[in-house]
């Protein structure tokens, strides 16, 4: 279904088979005023015979195909190759192809630096798609500057576009400053005061626990000393014997195997039944509950992106997990058993048509107009639609922060299903840009 235009898909559902038409006995057909061309919008007609034409536009992809993370990677890059497929059946970008070069960051952060410079002075990608894991986005960030290529990273680190950021970095997605904003205040109010944090040991779970810090701390929270487990680590219980008992709340922060180790450990000491547990759906991330065998039944976490097509149902998300073969219920690929990385996969998309919208609102042609491209993108406001599922954001001009919703879930039976809903308008009152990168030079 990906290499079909939305017109000529619609088309094809609606009309039985018919004998192929050439071009001309078609444009025949439309200007007579049959009831072929009575059906179709004239100033769509184009979008069956356009061809792109020039020189294509490359977009980079440094994914993680492999290592820890891959269960990510796998849903990033097919959702950006997906959004791609669908532009070059559909006029390209200003007319012209785009070409999709992916490389494999290994989930690791020398690595993933370095196959971005490949795909920039290699590949020639005028713009790069960046990884989910925030130790190679943080490395990469200064890289982009030095070659003065447009980096969208996917990892969720706030320093990215904060503290460690420029003018060449921009986030479509969330981070852990939103993140904080969003959730924080909530889950005080309804789990407790007295919290207690245990991530994963590198710059994302820092970058967690000092945001949420941050918020609590000024909500009158009581922080306990955080418990930092190393990567790799299978054995959690020496680190949960850390938590303090008097924790109402304890926050974890993993991906992949640690997260399922830290949510059956944490069960089997029984800190469930003597403490609320909270997190983000990245502990969840292209995982089932069902597949944890209740270990983690009845906890909070932040979505970025509904799971369940039913918390979200609406005509664009729809065409999109179409698109990507998604089982609406479960997340389920079909055909195989991978869980999607709801929260995560849409901001691979969108990042395509941020650009695709940036190129065409600055005219951009080659990569000495990436000035123009960036002031464009500076501010740039988007409507819900299929190029836009997750909903209607703006991208901050200040700090290269998309603003946008977020949905308070919880396991229920074995579901992540939505208790309610977060509007981006109550986030954004809540993190303000801290950062100005429109005074910096190019």
């Amino acid at each position: 279904p990906g290499n079909i235009s939305s017109l000529r898909e619609d088309y094809t559902m609606t009309k039985p088979r018919q004998k192929k038409t050439s071009r001309r006995s078609f444009m025949k057909m439309v200007l007579a005023g049959t009831a072929l061309g009575q059906g179709i919008n004239l100033t769509l007609t184009k979008n069956l015979f356009a061809k792109t034409a020039g020189e294509p536009i490359i977009i980079g992809h440094q994914c993680d195909l492999t290592g820890g993370i891959s269960s990510w990677g796998y849903w990033m890059d097919k959702a950006v190759k997906t959004a791609v497929d669908h532009l070059n059946n559909n006029n390209g970008i200003a007319g012209r192809p785009v070409k999709y070069v992916v490389e494999d960051t290994e989930t690791n952060p020398p690595t993933g630096a370095r196959k971005f410079r490949s795909l920039v002075q290699r590949s020639k990608a005028d713009f790069v798609i960046g990884s989910v894991h925030s130790g190679i986005d943080l490395a990469t960030v200064p890289i982009a500057k030095e070659l003065k290529t447009i980096y969208i990273p996917q990892g969720m680190a706030a320093e990215m576009t904060g503290k460690k950021g420029n003018r060449y970095v921009f986030r479509v997605g969330s981070d852990t400053y939103s993140q904080a904003a969003a959730g924080a205040a909530w889950a005080m109010k309804n789990l407790g005061k007295n919290w207690g944090f245990i991530f994963a040991d590198y710059g994302w779970g820092w970058s967690h626990f000092n945001e949420h810090k941050a918020v609590l701390e000024k909500l009158g929270g009581n922080i306990g000393k955080p418990i930092a487990v190393p990567l790799g680590a299978k054995d959690f219980l020496p680190y949960l014997a850390k938590v303090d008992k008097n924790t109402d709340e304890l926050y974890s922060i993993f991906f992949g195997s640690q997260s399922v180790a830290y949510y059956t450990q944490s069960k089997s000491l029984g800190l469930d039944k003597r403490m609320k547990r909270y997190s983000v759906i990245c502990t969840h991330e292209s995982i089932s509950p069902k597949d944890m065998g209740g270990a983690s039944e009845g906890i909070y976490m932040l979505e970025y992106h509904p799971r369940m097509l039913k918390h979200k149902d609406t005509p664009h998300n729809r065409k999109v997990r179409d698109l990507m073969r998604i089982d609406p219920v479960d997340g389920k690929e079909d055909g195989s058993k991978r869980i999607i990385a709801g929260s995560h996969y849409w901001a691979g998309w969108e990042s395509v048509f941020f650009i695709q919208k940036a190129i065409e609102k600055s005219g951009w042609k080659t990569k000495k107009d990436t000035p123009d491209f960036i002031q464009a993108l500076e501010g740039l406001e988007v409507k819900e639609s299929f190029e836009h599922p997750q909903g209607s954001k703006v991208m901050r001009a200040k700090d290269h922060k998309a603003v946008i919703d977020f949905y308070m879930s919880r396991v229920q039976n074995g579901e992540i299903h939505v208790q309610h809903n977060i509007s981006a308008a109550d986030v954004e009152s809540r993190f303000p840009a801290r950062y100005d990168f429109t005074k910096e030079s190019f």
